[in-house]
């Protein structure tokens, strides 16, 4: 049954639309799961381990769940992966851990993501505590930022005996996992589950606090043995053109977040245009769909092939009844006598094949202009950098991106590490949440090593 609200409805009560927000897949049922785990082969050289960026070890985890044994497989999963119950729902499985499965070769792959789900389902329902701290080694360390990255890094250290602090400047902790995937798609109460797991470590989680504002940078850099920099991006960027000023336009980031707090009527009948075709693009678009609007548009400058999406999410966009604009780019917003959006101008555009063999470029088709009526324009095209925190600590990077070694991810500054969003970018790795959880990890691990090497060294 379809969650999309009726455009034609002449009120819709606000508890309509709450419903709307709610998780649109249903969860594995016992005799289900069961029967889904015994489908797998529980390969010994398994590709499905391969293709999963933390290395969760899948088949352990599907055979614990054959066994009945629930805990044990909620703690391989989150072993490896310490936002898993997030990623059971929001990684593209089907390009990895399910894409790589052998039987894809025979019939259908095992279902990974959804019994990922079941497990950590399980823990959280049971109220489970998956890990404790380890003895304390006499080291702290201070995680700027408490999303997917921070959290990770915050875990395994944690577990290795550090003091860690984590500051981040939202009311919450879990990053992106809590505040900037929708609803319907990732409750926030999984995230601020995967939060909880990491307090329950001794992690001291500083909300509401900005470093390079709330505490200083070098009071962290002075007070603590290791930093770990896991500050994800910022804003959507101005588009630069005529209008963006103008009542009824929307920073993507800033409008998902807003319906993860509080939903309201003011898109009910209104016309809607996305600017973007990546994932958060998707998510501001049927989130529209669900507050009310009666025609949503994702305009986009490039074809169907280049959009950064997941196909997952193109497909249940099209499923809600967002519509797409190909080839076509926004010239300018216009408003009314009142500064309320009622038009967006468009340009057509065609591709053309660059001199290097890259990417192709987006040019303007001379005389094609033409307008579309909207109510509300949301910019959905990429995020910018924290560049003043950066700079702050005095990073090398490009642009924004921290430049950090690959294998260790140490900064410029040896005792700055980082990881997730603010290194992905100029060649060095795609930005998914089960990515970020590894380089968190990753991250965790070299300061653990370099430290304790430090600490046999001099006593």
């Amino acid at each position: 049954m379809s969650n999309r609200v009726s455009a034609s409805a002449a009120f819709i009560p606000i508890d309509s639309l709450r419903r709307n927000f709610a998780e649109v897949k249903a969860g594995m049922r016992p005799k289900e799961a069961i029967e889904e785990s015994n489908r797998c082969l529980y390969c010994y050289d398994a590709p499905c381990i391969k293709a999963c960026p933390t290395g969760i070890n899948i088949p352990s985890f599907i055979k614990k769940i054959a066994s009945g044994n629930m805990k044990g497989s909620a703690r391989a999963i989150m072993d490896a992966n310490p936002v898993g119950a997030t990623c059971a729902r929001v990684c593209p499985t089907e390009e990895l851990c399910e894409g790589a499965c052998v039987l894809n070769h025979s019939s259908k792959p095992i279902m990974i993501g959804d019994l990922q789900r079941y497990a950590t389902d399980w823990a959280m329902k049971n109220e489970q505590t998956l890990f404790t701290a380890g003895q304390s080694n006499g080291k702290s360390v201070a995680v700027i930022g408490g999303g997917p990255a921070g959290l990770s890094a915050a875990r395994e250290l944690a577990r290795f005996g550090f003091a860690v602090t984590i500051f981040e400047a939202k009311e919450q902790a879990g990053g992106l996992d809590t505040y900037g995937i929708v609803s319907f798609r990732l409750p926030q109460s999984i995230s601020l589950w995967e939060v909880d797991q990491v307090k329950k470590l001794g992690v001291d989680i500083r909300t509401s606090t900005k470093v390079g504002e709330d505490v200083g940078t070098e009071e962290l850099l002075e007070e603590y043995d290791a930093v770990v920099l896991a500050i994800g991006m910022s804003k959507v960027p101005m588009l630069g053109i005529e209008g963006e000023q103008l009542e009824g336009v929307f920073d993507a980031i800033d409008f998902i977040e807003a319906t993860k707090t509080e939903i309201n009527a003011d898109f009910v009948g209104k016309r809607v245009a996305v600017i973007g075709a990546g994932n958060t693009a998707i998510d501001a678009a049927t989130c529209s769909i669900r507050l009310g609007a009666v025609n949503v548009k994702m305009v986009y400058r490039r074809s169907r092939e280049e959009m950064t999406a997941y196909d997952f999410e193109y497909e249940f966009a099209k499923q809600d009844g967002v519509e797409f604009q190909w080839l076509t780019a926004p010239s300018r917003i216009i408003g009314d006598e009142a500064g309320n959006v009622k038009a967006l101008e468009c340009i057509r555009m065609r591709l053309e094949t660059a001199e290097d063999g890259g990417r192709k470029s987006p040019v303007p088709v001379e005389g094609s202009a033409f307008l579309l009526e909207v109510d509300a324009v949301i910019k959905a095209i990429g995020q910018t950098r924290h560049l003043p925190l950066i700079e702050q600590l005095g990073l090398v990077n490009k642009r924004g991106t921290v430049t950090v070694d690959p294998e260790t991810y140490q900064t410029s500054n040896p005792k700055v590490y980082a990881a997730g969003d603010v290194v992905f970018g100029e060649g060095q790795g795609e930005a998914m949440v089960v990515s970020a959880a590894q380089q968190g990890k990753l991250a965790a691990y070299s300061i653990y090593k370099t430290l304790s090497a430090r600490r046999e060294r001099y006593g």
